[in-house]
């Protein structure tokens, strides 16, 4: 089972989305996390659902998204954990990888009535946007086994400030 559960063993949604990759077990967990994550390889239609979050973020006074929110927190065993934890809601992300295959677990906590408005449209798009995000990052890995991004994560969900 994912470490996902260990952080949030009773969660209000959860799912596990797997995608194939030939090349899964040439990477570590936190490689796979970061090219996940990645905004900048993601596919367009992606980038428009996080520029529609960060419309519905403001409409519902939660804070901007920071990149830091999608950044890998810690790899334990054969995972990279992602644990942000905002007003809206806690979620816990791991990704790891077996043989042949990618998984993204995702469990969810729900806070107050901005959670649950919030992420009605997201458990919706879920399973499409996470897969999409994998195999963006499966392909990229597979053509360039040698790198993967090492600079600060860029933000899903709008412009950045500089600093």
């Amino acid at each position: 089972m994912s470490g996902a559960y260990d952080l949030m063993p009773s969660p209000d949604w959860a799912a596990t989305t797997t995608v194939a990759a030939a090349n899964a077990t040439e990477h570590t967990p936190e490689q796979w996390a970061r090219a996940i994550f990645d905004a900048r390889s993601l596919p367009s239609w992606v980038k428009g659902l996080f520029a529609l979050r960060a419309v519905a973020a403001a409409a519902l006074h939660l804070r901007q998204a920071d990149p830091a929110m999608l950044a890998v927190d810690r790899v334990v065993g054969d995972e990279a954990i992602i644990d942000t934890d905002d007003r809206h809601l806690h979620f816990v992300a791991s990704v790891g990888a077996e043989p042949g295959l990618v998984h993204v677990t995702t469990a969810v906590t729900l806070k107050g009535w901005r959670g649950k408005f919030y992420f009605a449209p997201v458990r919706l798009l879920h399973d499409a946007v996470t897969r999409s995000m994998m195999a963006s990052a499966a392909g990229r890995l597979a053509g360039d086994r040698r790198t993967f991004p090492r600079e600060r994560p860029v933000s899903l969900f709008g412009p950045e400030e500089s600093g």
